[in-house]
Parts: structure tokens; sequence; C-alpha cells
């Protein structure tokens, strides 16, 4: 039966069908319309924000910790312009969200209309596609269509542009079944090629996966293959910084994090490797270090559903097009019937040689009694929450390696990071979203003081909707990773790497209506974390931390993945991939 409603109606009701239980917005003249339908419903709930780009980072926090899409909605011109960063972020780190604009009227379009922007023309370079829609009967299949694009094959943002005369005019609805559309990625991976990764399997003598987030994204079944096949073939695992948990942090074949701030071991392992089983990452620059000295001596086979990813940055010998769940799937299933072969023998060779490397203790470093090491916090952090049901977030920086190197994740979907954009001022937004989407769950959002400032706005939407997030700041009152790289690049040259006028966060949280905590002595960390924990609200704690510590190990620019420099707790310089200090 045919149904006729306005455009703003349709907007709503496309919502509903695609199951979306809340948006995250901010309103505006070009977007009143879809507000007034918001308000004579109950089914979808809108949370307000501070900030258009708050809208869009919460929107992504949702749909990591979901797997669901993430809704944003925003008005037209500055509120379209402001939403540019999270929609960026999210194009980066493939989550799947999908944006709405308010636009000006049709008939106002290319007139500098009071708010008007070319926001398609915008947002082109950093959406998956965007949609400018003229026509009222166009609008729900637009909708539905959207919905697709954002999450199916490599998830990622979309956005759609609404003028406001379409969204007063009436027409057709169409239902979500009557979506017709060309986007059908390739899922099923060509069984020559998994034919082909098997044997190179089944002949290894120094293995290992390298995962990243699109076995996350690629939903719960490739987790849990992923788990089967590392522990059937008992291969070592490393991970991108957004594949954390996909494989759980406790496993014995756990090497850690790869990449610039990643674990020795992982790093050894990825370039001392033999065959290197890439699994949804897409070898960006902070993984790789010096391309052509990444993993030299290996085969390298690359599983992922974008083929634009594929022999993009890594020629890789072994690709393979396809969703990872079914190309996970389809690879167990080959290698179990053709016997379960691994060379047992060379793998016994390439543990003993990981073991050594783990002994290293890369992680070490020199705590004090007197003050608050920003390890020391994440490792009493991780201590004290990792039996809760509990997500992360991070803003970007120091910190946010910090997090990933001693916070450990066992399951997918509760880590929340900014990876391909590292997006300063993420993490706060993002945690509102992941504590919307799991009200009865710890959220945590660890940050460095500059990071949090840059939305710190959004503590108002934590109080008004009496979210229970904590933000938990290591304050170093410095850019720490920007100063950390003065000192080691650029001689020591501190330019611009600290501000002189920091907030009071105990005042600033009761400002908002929200509880602030203080911790600056190490004696008094594991009380104040608890004192956290026990709230029932929002809670900033400003955590005083050592302002000059740096972040170790680290792979300095242009250099390969054994040229680590090694915290003074582990060794006075680099290691050479046979562990000899070097000068």
């Amino acid at each position: 039966m045919t149904r006729e409603m306005t455009g703003a109606r349709m907007v709503v009701q496309a919502l509903k069908d695609q199951g979306v239980d809340v948006v995250f917005g901010y309103p505006g003249g070009a977007v009143l319309p879809i507000y007034d339908e918001i308000f004579q419903q109950n089914d979808i709930r809108h949370i307000l924000v501070r900030h258009e780009q708050g809208a869009v980072h919460a929107a992504e926090g949702y749909a990591r910790s979901t797997g669901k899409p993430g809704v944003a909605l925003v008005t037209s011109g500055p509120g379209a312009t402001n939403a540019v960063t999270g929609l960026t972020d999210a194009l980066m780190d493939s989550i799947p969200i999908v944006v709405m604009t308010g636009q000006v009227p049709t008939f106002m379009i290319g007139s500098d209309g009071f708010q008007e922007a070319d926001t398609v023309g915008i947002t082109r370079p950093c959406t998956k596609n965007n949609w400018l829609v003229k026509e009222t009967d166009a609008l729900a299949p637009t909708i539905h269509e959207a919905f697709h694009v954002a999450t199916t094959g490599r998830p990622g943002p979309v956005l759609i542009d609404i003028p406001k005369d379409v969204q007063f005019a009436t027409g057709r609805y169409s239902e979500p079944r009557e979506m017709r559309t060309h986007y059908k990625p390739q899922v099923k991976g060509d069984r020559a090629a998994i034919e082909a990764l098997v044997s190179a399997i089944e002949t290894a003598q120094r293995p290992v996966f390298y995962t990243g987030g699109g076995v996350i994204n690629s939903g719960p079944a490739a987790s849990q293959l992923l788990r089967e096949l590392v522990e059937a073939t008992g291969f070592p695992i490393t991970s991108t910084l957004m594949g954390l948990g996909a494989y759980p942090a406790s496993g014995d074949k756990w090497l850690g994090m790869l990449g610039m701030h990643g674990l020795y071991e992982a790093n050894m392992a990825m370039h001392g490797c033999d065959l290197m089983i890439c699994i949804g990452a897409r070898f960006d620059d902070r993984i790789t270090g010096r391309v052509d000295a990444f993993s030299p001596g290996s085969i390298k086979a690359h599983i992922d559903i974008d083929a634009s990813s594929i022999n993009k940055v890594v020629h890789v010998d072994i690709p393979i097009l396809g969703d990872v769940a079914h190309v996970l799937e389809d690879l167990l299933n080959v290698w179990k019937s053709r016997g379960r072969k691994t060379d047992r023998e060379g793998l016994d060779e390439w543990w003993a040689a990981i073991t050594d490397w783990r002994s290293k203790k890369c992680l070490s470093y020199r705590n004090s009694d007197t003050v608050i090491k920003p390890q020391y916090a994440l490792e009493r952090l991780e201590a004290l929450t990792k039996d809760r049901d509990r997500y992360i977030c991070t803003e970007v920086g120091q910190h946010q390696m910090w997090a990933a190197q001693f916070m450990g994740f066992e399951e997918p979907n509760r880590w929340m990071t900014s990876g391909g954009l590292g997006t300063m001022g993420y993490g706060h937004p993002a945690s509102i979203g992941v504590q919307i989407a799991h009200p009865d769950a710890l959220v945590i959002n660890v940050a460095g003081e500059a990071s949090w400032l840059m939305n710190m706005q959004e503590m108002g939407t934590a109080v008004q909707y009496r979210l229970p997030v904590k933000q938990f700041i290591l304050n170093n009152e410095r850019l720490g990773m920007v100063r950390q790289w003065q000192e080691l690049l650029h001689g020591e040259r501190y330019s611009q790497s600290w501000s002189e006028a920091l907030p009071d966060f105990v005042k600033l949280a009761e400002a908002f209506g929200a509880k602030g905590i203080l911790c600056t002595d190490p004696k008094d960390l594991d009380d104040a974390i608890m004192e956290m924990l026990e709230y029932d609200g929002p809670v900033i704690f400003d955590c005083l931390v050592e302002k000059h510590e740096n972040c170790f190990p680290m792979i300095p620019s242009g250099k390969a993945h054994n040229e680590m420099l090694m915290g003074d707790a582990v060794t006075a310089g680099a290691i050479d991939a046979k562990g000899s200090v070097l000068v």
C-alpha cells in the first residue's frame, strides 16, 4: 500500500525501519521539520550533544561498540562542516555511520543562502558515498540505500544532504524491501587463492597472523573463527591498534600490538617471519614503518573485503578478496580437510625465538614512590576494572598507546579509539555513544588533558542524560606525543608543546554538575580509582603523572621493525635483530 507523508516524516520512518533506536544530533533551521517529527514520536531517542563533531564521534562510539550503524543529524552550513572531522575519522577506521544534514531549499542552492555550504562536495572525499536528495519521492530509497552502503562490504560513513523544502513536501514512502542497489561487494574468497594460502600454512616455519579492525567489523563469527584458527595451527598472532580484542589478550599465542609503539616481540616476529597472513588490516604506515624493509623475507597473504586495499601499500603474494568471516571459514575447512598439517619442528624453533624476545620485557619502566607514572596508572586501572563489563575509549596521544600496551581486551567491540586519523577530541564523545548503547556497563575514556579539552563541552551531554561515563585523564601538562618527538627527533626544542593555562579539572567537573577527583600520589591511586568506579554518575578523574615520560617501544620514522628505541629500564639504545644494542 502506498503511503504518502512529508519528507521529514519519511526520515523518521526510514530510521525506524532500519532499526535505529538512537540519533545523536544538534538542531538548526535547516533540519527543524525533522526535529519536529522526532518530537512527535517515542521510538527513537535523540541525544542532544554540544557540538556536531561530538555527534559524529558519539555515533562512532555507538557503532564500534555494537556493530550497528551509528546515526547523526545536524543542520546545514557549519553544522555539516563541523561533522567533517568525524566523517573522515570514520572513513579511515571503517566505522559504519549515517550522517544526515539539512540543506537550504532546492531553489536556493547555489545562491550563497544563509548557512549554505556545498555539503556533498565538501564531504565527497571523506565518505564512502553521499547524496543530495532533491525530490521527496527519492528520500526514503536513498536513506535505505545509505544504510546498506554504510554496513556492507568495508564499512564506512555515508551522508545524506536533505534540502528543507524536501522535508516539508509530501511524497511516496518506499519500504526497505523495495530498495534496489548495485552495491554488492564480493564476500566469498577465491578457492584457488585459499588453497594457496593453506599450502603456505602447511610448510611455514616462522608464520604470524597480522590482524586488524576488519576482523571486528566482519562480526562476532570472524573473531571466533580467528581464535579457532590460531589455536588449531599454533601460530602466533599480533594486531593493529584497531584490531585489539579480536583475539584475547590473555591467549598464549598473543604477541601484543605491533607497529610504531607495538611490543618488541610482535615487531620482531613481523620482521623475521617467513609467512605473514594479514587479515582485515591495511598496511598503514604506523604498522609498516619503512615499507621496503617491512617483513622482508616473508610470503605475504592479505585477506580483505576492500579490493582497493590489496597491493595498495605492500605487494602481497596471495591476495584474497572477501569478507573475513567467509574466508576464514573456508580456510579452516580446506586446511582441516587436508590433514591439519603444519611444520611442528619449525614452529617449535619459532616459538623459542619469540620466547626470547618476550624475555626482554619491553614494557618495563622505572616506577616511582613519589610521582605517578602513566604506565602504573593504567596498570592499576586495568587491574581494578578487568573483571567488569567494561568498554574503553581513548583520546589520541601517548596515553592512547599506553592504554593499548597495558590494558587487555578479551572480546571484540570493547576498545574504541581513533586509529587512522588520530583525532584528538574523539574519546569523550565516543564514550557517550558507548554508554548510551550499554547503559549498565562501565565506560571509561582514557585521555590526555590536551585531547580531552578539545571536546570538553560534552560533559554537559553526559550530565544531562545521567551517563556515568568516567573520564580518566593522564595529566602531564604537555602535548605528550608532540613533546616526545621534539625530544627525540627535534633537538629537545619544545615548540608550543605545553599549555600554561590548564583548568582545575575538579572544579570544572563540579561546574558541569559531575564529580571531580584529583590524584597526585601513587599511594592514593587505588583508592581514588575505586572512588571513581563506585560513583554512579559522570566523573572527571585528574591523574597528575610524570611530565616527561616517553612511550616505548618506539620505531622512529624511516626505520624498520627491528630498529626499535626502548625505554631506559630495558636498554640504553635501539636493539637489532639479534638483540644487540645499537650504538
